[in-house]
């Protein structure tokens, strides 16, 4: 990967800023959304068995669009395509409200996922450079960017809700406005391109095997996520039998604490290094479950959702990470990894669901605190390979250093060299 010559410390910061920037930008789109379902359920007279197949749709589109994100980053540039990429998903938030009814919202939550996994790969891929060249790790705090501006566009959605504002007018105004601030942003990011001796990447192509294996941590990860997002109200509500209020407060609790861990996240990565921080991240993970299912009092369960949260938050960005640099076709790995953990996203309700029909929530919730614990056995998997990324900090233990090496010591990153 070839680009700018002049990488001082102030110019990095400077792309470490802006590429913060168009992750918070990205999550906004997503909270600005959802925010508004409501609104598109009743808009598009659906009901809510026909809007739980509509929203199936975005992961689908991403699933089937991802793998071409390495081929527009190779031909365009990471700056370009990044541009144009985050430029079609921020405008993509004007489409799902238009909709007026199941085949059509399909279709544009179709055409909504696929713009907002490949700017997710572009982003990711240019937010793990912009780490290599730094030598320290930055993807846990680009991701809790990311919540933050999930956070952000929810709060303003919220108060457009609430005023009975239209969500096609909304979502017009702040896709315009998060479109300017993206491309503002993507001004800074680093300029890279692809060296003429490297091999253009094919426009679809099954992920490797290294990624398969780093999906699984994101799948677990994610799904854990997805469970503890949608179904920790309703478990409040079903089983522990409390109002809607405190309800309410575990989910926000489990966002809070998931949203601050990946903010801070970095600093315990390069003091501990990824495979130790996420064993850890899987047993504090674990032990939430244990008080989510074993401990049948509100207290016990959001103090669970919260462990949960600080647990898995740093999972996928390593996982990330980790993929682009697992071998010789890193937007490749990455798109893969990416496609497995927005699978994940897609099951996991859907999968709470049925085993809590099957059995009860406590069971679904134990299937969670299975795949936490699945997070400690499989962490070694998120091992810098020699030469590859931020070198690792001086408390790493021989878990995290990359084969070959005696101590974990490497030299300066080969990618920091334009």
């Amino acid at each position: 990967m070839t680009g700018e010559t002049e990488l001082t410390p102030r110019r990095l910061r400077r792309a470490r800023i802006a590429i913060a920037a168009v992750f918070c930008a990205h999550g906004a789109v997503t909270g600005s959304f959802a925010t508004r379902i409501p609104w598109i359920q009743e808009h598009a007279q659906l009901s809510a068995g026909t809007l739980g197949m509509a929203l199936a749709f975005p992961a689908v589109g991403a699933a089937i669009a991802m793998p071409l994100a390495g081929r527009i980053n190779h031909r365009f540039g990471a700056r370009n395509a990044l541009r144009g990429l985050i430029a079609m998903w921020t405008l993509s938030l004007i489409l799902p409200s238009l909709a007026p009814d199941l085949l059509s919202l399909c279709l544009l939550l179709l055409v909504y996922g696929a713009s907002a996994g490949m700017s997710d790969v572009a982003m990711n891929a240019l937010g793990v450079e912009t780490e290599n060249r730094l030598g320290r790790s930055i993807m846990s705090s680009l991701h809790g960017m990311w919540s933050v501006g999930a956070l952000v566009g929810s709060a303003a959605g919220t108060v457009a809700a609430h005023a009975g504002a239209d969500a096609r007018v909304h979502h017009l105004f702040a896709a315009l406005a998060l479109t300017a601030v993206a491309l503002v942003a993507v001004r800074g990011v680093l300029d890279l391109r692809g060296g003429q001796e490297e091999e253009a990447p094919p426009r679809f192509a099954l992920p490797p095997k290294s990624a398969l294996v780093i999906g699984a941590i994101g799948f677990c990860a994610v799904f854990a996520e997805g469970a503890s997002m949608d179904w920790s109200a309703v478990y409040f509500r079903d089983v522990l039998h409390t109002d809607a209020g405190l309800a309410a407060a575990s989910t926000t609790m489990f966002a809070l604490t998931m949203a601050a861990a990946r903010l801070a996240g970095d600093k315990v990565v390069d003091r501990f290094g990824p495979v130790r921080t996420v064993r850890a991240g899987g047993l504090l993970a674990t032990a939430g479950g244990l008080l989510v299912v074993l401990v049948r009092h509100p207290a016990g369960a959001l103090a669970g959702f919260g462990l949960i949260g600080l647990g898995i938050a740093v999972v996928v960005p390593l996982a990330f990470a980790a993929a682009a640099r697992s071998g010789p076709a890193p937007a490749q790995a990455l798109a893969g990894v990416a496609t497995i953990t927005y699978t994940s996203g897609l099951v996991a309700p859907s999968a709470i669901g049925a085993v809590a029909d099957a059995t009860s929530l406590v069971v679904s919730f134990g299937l969670v605190t299975l795949l936490a614990l699945a997070l400690v056995a499989g962490a070694t998997v998120l091992r810098p390979k020699l030469g590859a990324g931020p070198a690792p900090a001086a408390g790493t233990d021989a878990a995290d250093r990359p084969k070959g090496t005696a101590t974990g010591n490497q030299d300066e990153p080969a990618a920091i060299q334009p």
